[in-house]
């Protein structure tokens, strides 16, 4: 089952962004979650359309079955 993380943040301009991480680490939880999500806002690190994050909105794990042919 494939997995990905996906971390959403709102920009100093309101707008909603979200990064995704695929196959994120076993375990993780809501404090590790957000303790990492604010050392993202707090060293300014991404920037959308001239926008920096300015907090974080929510975290969520989106779970898939994929499966592939070959052909």
């Amino acid at each position: 089952m494939a997995k990905t993380l996906e971390l959403i943040f709102e920009t100093t301009a309101g707008k909603a962004v979200t990064l995704s991480v695929e196959e994120p680490r076993e375990g993780i939880t809501a404090p590790d979650l957000l303790a990492g999500m604010q050392s993202i806002v707090t060293h300014n690190i991404f920037e959308v359309e001239g926008s920096a994050f300015a907090h974080a909105k929510g975290a969520r794990i989106i779970e898939r079955n994929v499966v592939e042919y070959k052909l």
